[in-house]
């Protein structure tokens, strides 16, 4: 393969550029995205392997971003012990009002 950096490419979903954008540009996705993404060249429309992608990019000093998981920024999925605990400290007039519209939408 050549490691031309002007060599026009296609990225999948990006459109056309130069080999070096399109390596930078993988490497600033997300690993899953990353894991989707294609390069083909656009002289014979041969797709690149990722392992070429990753050699290119380590080549040129280019660094894949990681998969950033923030529990601040993304919550737990926790609903059902939210629930039981509404459920808990409501009264008891709230869960039959609740209970019955409830039952009133659901004959809808």
């Amino acid at each position: 393969m050549t490691s031309d950096p002007e060599e026009s490419v296609r990225l999948q979903g990006y459109g056309e550029m130069t080999l070096r954008t399109a390596v930078t540009t993988m490497m600033l996705l997300a690993p899953r995205e990353r894991a989707d993404a294609a390069i083909f060249r656009v002289r014979d429309g041969v797709r690149l392997a990722s392992s070429e992608i990753a050699e290119l990019a380590s080549e040129w000093g280019i660094t894949p971003t990681p998969e950033i998981r923030s529990p601040n920024l993304v919550p737990e999925q926790h609903w059902t012990q939210v629930v039981r605990g509404m459920v808990r400290e409501a009264p008891l007039p709230a869960l039959m009002i609740a209970f019955m519209v409830g039952v009133l939408v659901a004959r809808r």
